[in-house]
């Protein structure tokens, strides 16, 4: 496997652990707690990582940590939230499938990457399958929840792009800034939750379970490999992966669950997972050009005429 084939499945771990969320959250933690919820996933992982790697920002990293940390985690969560308590799951899922189309404009804004037709037309494949997989013909539309929902995938997009725009200052890891980005995250949540849903609520053995899980498989190290692949793949094909997120949903329901996989979900499957793997494969690569030799005659100061052949060498802009 080359290198960059491991860096893509080690990346694509990340969504498809984002895919068991909602089975621990419905069969594991209290009701009615999203911003609690988001609050244990983000702020004991990032305070972890801050205890392994023992490295704080410095300089310009404490306003870039916060900002990366609030797109990432500290307005991504509670809008995710938000649209999944205001939105039926499918159409949730739907509306958050739109962020590969959004980073493909953030990329062209801010990294220069010019959005092609190949990169368009896989965002909205993607977009298309989700939407098979899970969207009901009976769904609810409310415009709070819609609203949310775009505005988390804008938000995650955002720092998608940011975080590969800035990369990390030298000499510290990614598990580093990814503490950095998850602490700073878990504290713009804090007093949200507290203002907005009280004092935490009592919790069981199960609650503590799928919390330990959520915050440390499923938030720290899920983010870490999430933004190593960020620096080392381009922002659209990491975010190409995304769909594999509500493709595990849909198959740990089907597995655990008993809900049922109709032809039209397992299109939907399919589509999705064909343009997420489009999205990783890199234009070929055009063939230089041959090298041209031109010849000419000159005289040198003894009179002797020679013949010298130059090879001129294309080089690639």
């Amino acid at each position: 496997m080359s290198r960059k084939a491991a860096t893509i499945a080690l990346t694509a771990l990340a969504p498809i652990s984002w895919g068991t969320t909602y089975y621990v959250t419905t069969e594991f933690l209290p009701p009615d707690r999203p911003l609690f919820t988001g609050l244990m996933r983000a702020l004991p992982a990032g305070l972890l990582l801050l205890a392994l790697t023992r490295k704080l920002p410095q300089g310009a990293w404490w306003w870039k940590s916060a900002v990366l940390g609030g797109l990432n985690i500290g307005a991504f969560f509670p809008l995710l939230f938000l649209a999944a308590y205001r939105l039926p799951g499918g159409v949730a899922a739907v509306v958050g499938s739109v962020g590969p189309l959004f980073v493909v404009g953030l990329a062209a804004l801010f990294l220069g990457d010019k959005p092609t037709v190949k990169s368009l037309l896989t965002a909205i494949a993607a977009a298309f399958g989700v939407s098979l997989v899970v969207l009901k013909a009976n769904a609810a539309l409310d415009t709070l929840g819609v609203v949310a929902g775009l505005l988390s995938a804008l938000s995650m997009s955002a720092g998608t792009v940011f975080t590969k725009r800035w990369g990390r200052p030298e000499g510290v890891g990614a598990l580093a800034l990814t503490g950095w980005q998850l602490t700073a995250g878990g504290l713009i949540i804090l007093p949200l939750a507290l203002l907005l849903e009280g004092a935490p609520p009592a919790l069981t053995g199960g609650n503590l379970a799928g919390y330990a899980y959520l915050a440390f498989g499923n938030t720290a190290v899920s983010y870490f490999l999430w933004f190593r692949g960020i620096e080392r793949l381009s922002a659209s094909s990491v975010t190409l992966l995304g769909p594999l997120s509500p493709i595990t949903a849909a198959v740990v329901g089907w597995a655990v669950l008993g809900q049922a996989l109709g032809p039209v979900q397992l299109l939907g499957m399919v589509v999705a997972f064909g343009a997420t793997l489009a999205g990783q494969l890199n234009p070929r690569p055009k063939k230089p050009a041959a090298p041209q030799v031109e010849s000419f005659s000159g005289t040198e100061k003894n009179g002797q005429e020679v013949s010298m052949d130059l090879e001129v060498s294309a080089v690639r802009r």
